[in-house]
């Protein structure tokens, strides 16, 4: 079991921060064109991260369905259910890409940026938005390969996408002098070559086993049905964290850059810990689809065993480095002060996002989604209070921030414990078969 949960999870932690990297190569060739472009990438980024982030559910919800159908069996039912997911990401990409196209000027007036700034974001996220329907296939095509228990595929396509983006970029913003544009452009050149090479592999798979390609209007309502649901569990997280963010402005400029930092440390954490996570959902959901339920529960048990020791490795580092950590990110004195006690706190509670994050891929890859959905709307509920005592009771200085580090990677966090651990006590979730 050991190495069936790090065959799975090793290439996924590879594969989940390809798009970070994605741009960290645009923000570091458009940092070299001046301030404004950079500052245009980055509400460009912010806004593309919001819309593609509320997608993941094409990924969660394809690998449960894939791997359930697979485990009874089924093989080409699986690739059946993978290729409705891909038509669902098709016809959602091309939606939203029409819409981000004609909004674009007014999504970065929202920022209030300058004119120049403005610009440059409008700019790069219109060009972008011709990548949309790429990331949302590229979510998609991850689930179902995921789903086959296949997670070093998407590791290699996103190494290879990765390496293409630095050289389309430095082509297209350098030796062809398009700048900030010619960094959209090379992206979503980039994007689609993923695509293709993902098309190529479902064919294959799907002539192997006679799965046809096209779309099924049933298969498709029934991803939808359960991504919805997904989407408003993921949609609970983004409020809990933006909240967080509003807070954290509300204490000051310091306060804010200090938690910018935190957070990026807390979601370099979860990366890690979301690796076993999508182990977990891939591993579960292909037992109960075998009706092997007390797999499923062995899977359950050493997956949290997985999950929480490497919350307390990776936490104990991020205390132990917390007096420290915060010169790497910034020479500020005043933000530098800042940081050490709100990283010790999200390494304090990083055991317990390890417990959070697997029962989470558990009941995800259980297609436990619509508890998913609702719990998230209650823990979020739960968050509101701790945030608002935070921002009426706490100084705007160093304490005031800790205090915000603890309600979200403590308090938040531990709700979302309560109500998984609640839920997977039980035997609710363990439906048998090909389908929920």
């Amino acid at each position: 079991m050991d190495r069936e949960i790090l065959r799975l999870a090793v290439p996924a932690l590879g594969a989940l921060v390809a798009e970070p990297l994605f741009l960290l190569a645009d923000s570091a060739m458009v940092g070299h064109l001046g301030a404004e472009p950079l500052a245009g990438l980055g509400i460009a980024s912010a806004v593309l991260q919001t819309i593609v982030g509320l997608m993941v559910f094409l990924a969660y919800g394809t690998t449960p369905a894939v791997a359930r159908r697979l485990g009874a069996g089924d093989e080409r039912g699986a690739m059946a259910a993978g290729v409705d997911g891909l038509w669902l990401a098709l016809g959602l990409g091309v939606a939203l890409a029409a819409a981000g196209w004609f909004s674009a000027p007014a999504l970065v007036s929202a920022f209030g940026a300058g004119p120049a700034v403005a610009d440059a974001a409008s700019a790069y996220l219109t060009v972008s938005m011709l990548g949309l329907p790429a990331m949302l296939l590229v979510y998609a095509a991850t689930g179902l390969l995921r789903g086959l228990q296949d997670t070093r595929t998407p590791l290699a396509v996103a190494v290879a996408g990765f390496a293409g983006n630095i050289v389309l970029n430095f082509v297209f913003i350098y030796a062809l002098g398009l700048g900030v544009v010619g960094s959209a452009i090379g992206t979503v050149i980039a994007q689609w070559g993923m695509v293709v090479v993902y098309l190529v592999m479902v064919v294959r798979h799907a002539r192997r086993v006679g799965a046809s390609l096209a779309p099924r209007h049933a298969g498709i309502r029934a991803s939808a049905g359960a991504g919805g649901w997904l989407f408003v569990r993921t949609a609970s997280l983004r409020a809990a964290i933006l909240l967080a963010v509003f807070v954290a402005t509300q204490l000051g400029a310091t306060q804010l850059a200090a938690f910018q930092v935190t957070m990026t440390v807390f979601n370099t954490l979860a990366f890690a810990l979301d690796a076993l996570a999508i182990a977990a959902q891939a591993l579960i959901g292909r037992s109960l689809g075998a009706s092997d339920l007390p797999a499923a529960r062995a899977i359950l048990g050493r997956c949290l065993q997985w999950g929480v020791l490497a919350g307390v490795a990776l936490g104990a580092v991020t205390a132990a480095l917390s007096p420290v950590l915060g010169h790497v990110f910034t020479g500020d004195a005043a933000v530098v002060a800042a940081l050490p006690a709100p990283l010790a706190l999200v390494g304090l509670g990083a055991p317990l996002a390890g417990f959070v994050f697997v029962l989470d891929g558990v009941l995800i890859g259980a297609g436990d989604a619509r508890y998913l959905a609702w719990t998230g709307l209650v823990n979020a509920a739960a968050f509101v209070p701790l945030a608002m005592l935070v921002l009426f009771l706490s100084p705007a200085d160093a304490a005031g921030l800790a205090w915000l580090a603890a309600a979200f990677a403590l308090g938040y966090i531990g709700a979302r414990a309560v109500t998984l651990g609640l839920r997977s006590r039980g035997t609710t979730w363990m439906v048998a078969g090909a389908s929920r």
